[in-house]
């Protein structure tokens, strides 16, 4: 099973009763952004900036490269960001600061 299919099904599985996720204080739904997956996907995409420092994507380039849907690969990419891991260029690539 794709990473990108698991974060889908993991949030269509904790919506519950309500339908909808429970958004973070960030705004993003806590459940898409703590699953196993969505960790397991961080430490890839953390690892390989690590390895190939010019590594430079926009979103789409990253969200195929990794086999996420465009949604998850905001989250994550966005996450790098406020961590200071990444940082996103004027040309909205993203690259290791």
């Amino acid at each position: 099973m794709s990473t990108a299919r698991t974060i889908t099904d993991s949030r269509e599985t904790n919506r519950g009763s309500r339908g909808a996720a429970s958004p973070s204080p960030a705004g993003r739904p806590d459940d898409v952004h703590t699953t196993a997956a969505m960790r397991e996907a961080l430490l890839r995409v953390e690892s390989e900036y690590g390895e190939m420092p010019g590594l430079s994507l926009t979103l789409a380039q990253a969200a195929r490269l990794w086999g996420l849907d465009r949604g998850s690969c905001a989250i994550l990419l966005t996450d790098l960001v406020e961590r200071r891991v990444l940082k996103r260029a004027p040309n909205g690539t993203y690259l290791r600061r």
